[in-house]
């Protein structure tokens, strides 16, 4: 039985780690429209990221992969996308803390959770890395200091 459960587990993380985007319609922190289902890269990675600003560990991975951030995207091409999750009455401070923090990712709001249920995000953060053909190649839960070299390590 517990082959069986293995097995099954296994297959079915084989499957999410291959998939696609969903196709959700967000904005970004300018007031653009996005549909995360044409999210690319020009055939180079793209890491997703979903946090809230009230989040502490989300806000230390983000930090984290602020520092190293221009040197993988000198040697991978990668671009951070960064998806609030916080909600509407509350994303108003999501700009300024970008912009206080110097943060240079694409920042999209997900006020109502749409994107982050049908990514099955279930705790912040969470981050996602789509290789350059728009398959998610990495999916992880939580932080902890150092873990941004497993991010890094996906990219390659």
């Amino acid at each position: 039985m517990k082959k069986i459960l293995l097995l099954s587990v296994m297959a079915i993380c084989a499957v999410a780690m291959s998939a696609q985007l969903p196709n959700v319609k967000l904005q970004d922190i300018h007031g653009n429209t996005v549909q995360t289902g044409e999210i690319s890269n020009n055939g180079k990675p793209v890491i997703i990221s979903f946090w809230a600003t009230w989040c502490k560990p989300c806000l230390r991975e983000l930090k984290a992969i602020h520092e190293v951030y221009p040197d993988w995207q000198d040697e991978t091409g990668v671009k951070m996308i960064i998806v609030s999750i916080d909600q509407a009455q509350d994303a108003n401070r999501v700009k300024p803390m970008v912009d206080g923090f110097g943060w240079e990712y694409e920042v999209l709001l997900d006020p109502n959770g749409d994107f982050k249920r049908a990514m099955n995000v279930q705790n912040v953060p969470h981050v996602f890395v789509l290789d350059g053909k728009g398959k998610i190649v990495y999916n992880h839960a939580g932080y902890v200091d150092g873990g941004e070299e497993d991010i890094y390590n996906a990219l390659l």
